[in-house]
């Protein structure tokens, strides 16, 4: 297991590698620089302004300069500096980071704490009501846009009804708020995000679990638990589920990088100041260094939630564990 462990750890160095310079690369195959992008506002910029402004960002150097440029700065935790207003790459990402997080972990842990009982529900009690309901949440939610249900819902509960704040997370005044206040203030403005981060995850992972466990209730070891006599209960909960999450798993380890990157609609629309906004904004201004700051740590993210994906293969299932020794 630990040889395993650490061919794969090994094997994330080339590949870190391949992805930061296809990223990097993509990133200047897009049209302007962000010269450019800070240039096109100002009708009395010259071709030497522009000029002096590529200089002075490197976009003048050969795109293989840039890149060991950059590499050798990642290489040490250095970000460098945001083209538009000179911060530091790294202070900009510490402070929305911890903002994108809250609201996904919050989405992932209600994603599966509901998803997966729900999934077995419908599995264990299939063409029932119950089921059908299910099947038809699951339908609506694949087919909801997040962008669209999210406008809906500040249109209802922020608009309409007023009962919930609709953009940022904190009140204008939440500095005379006692530390409960400012906790419940924060929490009130995390309900919306949540919700709308949370309902495709709930939709997609309770079918998943549903298919999963009932294949695995087709399996030859579940009819011989039953005809031991084992209580339904047991074969449920203790032979057949443990089998069924194995799918999921993999589904947590590629959920771990979303925890950065897949705030991007979310984030704009609610008016949050985290990591998707945060790159959306460095897209458009084509901060190089910004984007990249942001991209490479999810490529990062990436092979570590593939690696605890196999992990945790190899604890659920034997075969795996045995395979690999």
């Amino acid at each position: 297991m630990a040889r395993y462990i650490t061919k794969r750890l090994l094997l994330i160095i080339p590949i870190l590698f391949g992805i930061t310079l296809l990223n990097f690369g993509i990133m200047h195959l897009a049209p302007g620089g962000p010269a450019e992008a800070q240039m096109d506002f100002s009708a009395k910029a010259s071709a030497e302004a522009r000029q002096r402004l590529r200089k002075l960002y490197g976009a003048d150097q050969p795109f293989h300069k840039q890149y060991i440029t950059w590499l050798k700065k990642f290489l040490t935790l250095d970000f460098g500096e945001a083209f538009a207003d000179g911060r530091k790459v790294k202070d900009k990402i510490l402070e929305s980071l911890p903002i994108t997080l809250k609201i996904n972990i919050l989405a992932l842990t209600l994603i599966f704490l509901i998803a997966i009982p729900i999934g077995v529900l419908s599995a264990t009690h299939q063409y029932s009501l119950i089921d059908r309901f299910v099947t038809v949440f699951v339908f609506v939610g694949f087919a909801t846009p997040s962008f669209w249900l999210a406008l809906l819902l500040i249109y209802v509960f922020g608009v309409q009804l007023g009962m919930l704040p609709i953009s940022g997370i904190q009140s204008l005044d939440v500095s005379a708020f006692t530390p409960w206040q400012r906790f419940m203030d924060q929490a009130e403005h995390f309900i919306l995000p949540v919700f709308v981060s949370a309902f495709g995850g709930l939709a997609g992972i309770s079918r998943y679990m549903r298919n999963n466990m009932l294949e695995v209730l087709r399996q030859d070891y579940i009819r011989t638990a039953r005809a031991k006599g084992l209580p339904e209960v047991m074969v449920f909960y203790k032979h057949a589920l443990r089998n069924a999450l194995m799918p999921v798993i993999t589904i947590i380890g590629f959920a771990i990088p979303g925890l950065i990157g897949g705030s991007v609609i979310l984030e704009t629309v609610f008016g949050i100041p985290g990591m998707g906004r945060l790159f959306f904004e460095a897209a458009l201004q084509r901060d190089y260094n910004v984007v990249m700051g942001i991209l490479a740590p999810g490529a990062v993210l990436t092979m570590l939630g593939n690696l605890l994906a196999d992990i945790g293969y190899a604890f659920a299932d034997p075969r795996v564990r045995l395979g690999q020794e």
